[in-house]
């Protein structure tokens, strides 16, 4: 997995079942978000890297799409059991990595093993469909069958997965890592013996990956960038509804796509909700997360620190109202961490830079409005449509909500509409580019063609 000497390790890359040395002369240093303590370096692979993991994995194709469906269901089963035992280890290297709270990270890995699980079920999920006597004498029935090697251009490095898929006894090229940016993706999408894309990452990059992925007769799905709006009613239980609104908000520090963004406060739930909001933002206790008690992690980068600033001051220029202010925030144990507190704006307009753009961080809006209807008004004018939540104690209103909003995941008396991975996960309108979403009978589609036979004897 590494290659040197000295606390800076240089991950490798895993192609063909072996770990690579990568040909890349640039590398992004790893750190401890909330330590600064330095873990790794990532190269920044080249065409070249991309173009061996291509090779390997068609070479690995015909014989992987001739194993029985629950002979490679096994091999899923055999993961699962190795994330299932190594549970609290991996949990720990994404805290150290991300900064995440420890539960947090507990959680975003029970997601995943949610996903293995899932796909264990493949012998039923590819099982196709047949009808007899569609005109006399004529059967027909479609099958489905993979298409060929895809690739997955992922959000955050998680080294800690490809040994355990090692693990799970791959045969060597089935599954293939390259680290890498710009370049690396660029190859992908340009390769000719690369099917598809899977990719999640920002808007701007997510509609060129779809763009790219098209014009090279690609299949893509290009899940983008949010901004997730919650509604809270009057007639909401306001102490419930806050826990879990303060939850999406400043939950993973805001980074997740499926993070709260804006608190919509139709009448008299205005004043209660913000005033509630407020307190429990103050409440929040920073840290490093694998320390006890410790409510909510650093940003991922210092990069990524500036850019959240940014949008705090953003706002301020703009003219909303700094209720909490979260830039001062230090944790004296770890003075080098990337920490922001939490940070509350009042009187925010939907067509400010804080009330439209993905801020991607612990920074909350409160926009005040008369009713149900211009809450909606709201929501349906975001160029994003990745989720949005209601809190209500009205069947009616939350069918109207439902019924009515442009938004892909929606929760009702839910902070986060998080789907299980039995369902398709993903977005409209700038949150996401394709036709097929991830998870769920969405993702065996992706992966599949179904092949159509006739048949008269």
């Amino acid at each position: 997995m590494f290659v040197g000497t000295g606390t800076m390790r240089t991950l490798r890359n895993h192609i063909d079942g072996e770990w690579v040395e990568s040909s890349a002369g640039d590398c992004l240093d790893i750190t401890n978000p909330a330590t600064a303590e330095p873990l790794c370096r990532v190269p920044l692979s080249t065409a070249r890297d991309v173009d061996q993991a291509v090779a390997a994995a068609r070479a690995a194709f015909p014989a992987w799409r001739a194993v029985p469906p629950v002979v490679r269901a096994r091999h899923l089963f055999r993961l699962k059991h190795v994330l299932d035992q190594r549970f609290d280890e991996i949990a720990a290297i994404i805290t150290r990595e991300n900064g995440k709270t420890l539960d947090e990270a507990r959680g975003s890995l029970r997601r995943g093993i949610e996903n293995v699980e899932h796909a264990c079920g493949i012998p039923t999920l590819m099982m196709g469909r047949a009808l007899e006597d569609v005109a006399a004498g004529i059967d027909c029935e479609y099958v489905r069958q993979p298409l060929g090697v895809f690739a997955a251009v992922t959000p955050f490095n998680f080294p800690a997965m490809v040994p355990m898929w090692y693990e799970a006894g791959l045969p060597p090229g089935v599954l293939n890592l390259v680290h890498g940016g710009k370049e690396a993706v660029q190859a992908l999408l340009e390769h000719p013996d690369v099917t598809g894309i899977s990719f999640v990452g920002s808007s701007a990059v997510a509609r060129h990956v779809y763009e790219e992925a098209a014009k090279h007769g690609k299949r893509a799905q290009a899940l983008g960038g949010a901004k997730n709006h919650i509604v809270v009613l009057p007639d909401a239980d306001f102490d419930r509804a806050v826990t879990n609104v303060s939850e999406s908000l400043f939950g993973c520090a805001g980074q997740r796509c499926l993070a709260g963004s804006v608190v919509v406060t139709p009448g008299k739930a205005y004043a209660p909700v913000r005033d509630r909001l407020v307190e429990a933002a103050k409440n929040l206790r920073l840290g490093y997360g694998l320390d006890a008690d410790v409510t909510m992690g650093p940003l991922v980068s210092g990069r990524h620190k500036e850019r959240v600033l940014s949008y705090v001051e953003a706002g301020r220029r703009d003219g909303a109202e700094l209720l909490l202010d979260g830039r001062a925030t230090r944790v004296e144990r770890y003075p080098r961490g990337h920490f922001v507190g939490p940070t509350v704006f009042d009187a925010v307009r939907p067509e400010m830079t804080i009330g439209r753009e993905e801020i991607f961080g612990p920074v909350a809006s409160v926009t005040r409005v008369a009713d149900l209807d211009e809450a909606i008004d709201v929501i349906q004018r975001s160029s994003y449509g990745n989720a949005t939540s209601i809190f209500t104690t009205s069947g009616r209103a939350a069918r109207e909500f439902r019924y009515r909003v442009g938004v892909s995941m929606i929760g009702v008396n839910l902070g986060i509409a998080a789907p299980m991975a039995f369902f398709p996960f993903g977005g409209t309108k700038g949150s996401f580019f394709g036709d097929l979403k991830a998870h769920g009978q969405d993702a065996i589609e992706f992966y599949t063609d179904k092949k159509v036979v006739m048949s008269r004897w």
